[in-house]
């Protein structure tokens, strides 16, 4: 049965590997390395041929209420950016705080991270604050090399910033651990290494660009956009999430999506300039469309993987490697599956890895937001890279990529440190799940 089982493996991971050397693209890969191991699973019958097409269309389905959450909360952003919302709110920030660096660093960090938390993926916040924030973090005289670096794992940290992780989201789904009591576990460690890596890569001053371009970026501000136009439908957005907490039994249940829907129909209504919502939703679903498909290929592999003992395996490959070498190997696996899969890595190794770490002990909520700091980093490495290419196309970075990424070190390895520690000392942090709760 093992070499059975590790045969199909051999030929999902070869179905990959042929469809990256002709170049396809992520989701592709995914899809042929999918049908690959359901072929391959078919001909030792797990499953059987006449069962694949089902599993397929199951497998599609796994995360659908994810990728409504991930549609409209990216949709509600697109609407604040396109009403100037953002542009004004850096602005602001850098007439408030020019002067004062420390807070004008740090609010820029929150309005980098705001995106990305709402709809669980950092490409997101590089998409809609990338540009306006690498503008104001170069006038506060920061170099484009270190602007990209501080976009970069600022926006990482944002994907696995609460309320939405994607990763988490996963391995929730996959081991039918409720997707609850992840603010702080998240909050706090994202906040405190969003504000070290501001600190270590913004604190130097170099010379600053051209006043031109501020005023170039800036110029599109709709005259009437005021403060309260912005906050309000956050306000919305979060007032409904408390609502929710303070009067369970009163309250029906709206979940993210409708919530997300509400605030953005509210942004829509207060934006000072007319919008094309029907058109805003269509660029923006077409810009979706390929972290969308990640998730509908991400589920078919999942489910393909647990019809032909491909995930049992890799527990127990798991469940094999001592506990130490384990802990070590964490720095080097989760990155690179996450470089290789994208949101793909969770569901091949973190499902089994939170399996295995719950099963000996470990808090698994704590556990899966210590992974969470860890699968951002990923997304600098190749062949994927979204967000590091993200970061160096907005902040119109040419120079070397890698000299850009080595620029990173620093919060990169504090980053690991954290994730790996929380981990492994996951049961004394367990009071931070329950003050979530």
């Amino acid at each position: 049965m093992e070499t059975q089982i590790l045969i199909i493996t051999l030929v999902t991971v070869l179905g990959y590997t042929i469809a990256k050397l002709k170049k396809a693209s992520v989701e592709i890969s995914m899809l042929t390395a999918t049908l690959a191991g359901g072929v391959a699973g078919a001909i030792f019958k797990t499953p059987s041929f006449i069962e694949i097409p089902r599993h397929l269309i199951e497998g599609a389905f796994t995360y659908f209420d994810v990728i409504l959450v991930f549609s409209t909360a990216t949709i509600f952003m697109a609407i604040l950016s396109e009403s100037g919302g953002v542009a004004y709110l850096v602005r602001g920030t850098l007439k408030a705080f020019r002067r004062v660096r420390l807070l004008a660093l740090f609010v820029l960090m929150v309005i980098i991270l705001i995106p990305g938390a709402l709809t669980g993926a950092g490409s997101v916040s590089l998409l809609v604050v990338g540009a306006p924030v690498a503008l104001a973090l170069q006038e506060l005289g920061i170099s484009k090399r270190r602007t990209a670096a501080i976009l970069f794992i600022i926006a990482g940290l944002s994907a696995a910033a609460p309320p939405v992780n994607i990763w988490a989201m996963i391995v929730c789904a996959g081991t039918a651990i409720p997707y609850v009591g992840f603010e702080l576990p998240l909050g706090i460690p994202v906040l405190l290494l969003g504000a070290f890596t501001m600190l270590t890569l913004g604190w130097k001053k170099e010379p600053s660009i051209a006043q031109k371009e501020e005023h170039e970026l800036f110029s599109s501000i709709p005259d009437k956009m005021i403060w309260w136009r912005v906050v309000l439908p956050f306000f919305v957005f979060f007032g409904l999430i408390v609502a929710s907490r303070l009067w369970p039994f009163s309250l029906p249940i709206f979940g993210l999506p409708l919530e997300f829907t509400i605030a953005a129909l509210v942004a829509w209504v207060l934006s000072p300039i007319r919008i094309n919502i029907l058109q805003l939703s269509r660029r923006t679903m077409d810009r979706l469309l390929p972290l969308l498909a990640t998730m509908v290929v991400v589920g078919m592999l999942q489910q393909i993987m647990t019809a032909t003992g491909i995930r049992g395996l890799l527990a127990y490959a798991v469940i094999s490697i001592p506990l130490v070498l384990l802990f070590i190997s964490l720095a080097a696996v989760i990155p690179l599956s996450e470089g290789v899969l994208t949101y793909g890595g969770a569901a091949v190794f973190g499902i089994p890895l939170i399996w295995y770490l719950d099963s000996i002990g470990l808090h698994a909520t704590v556990a899966m937001a210590g992974l969470s700091l860890l699968w951002p980093l990923g997304d600098g490495l190749p062949p994927t890279a979204l967000i590091g290419r993200l970061s160096v196309m907005v902040t119109e970075y040419k120079e070397n990529y890698w000299r850009f990424l080595k620029s990173t070190w620093l919060p990169w390895v504090v980053i690991t440190i954290v994730g790996i520690l929380m981990v492994v000392y996951s049961n004394k942090l367990e009071f931070l799940v329950k003050w979530s709760m």
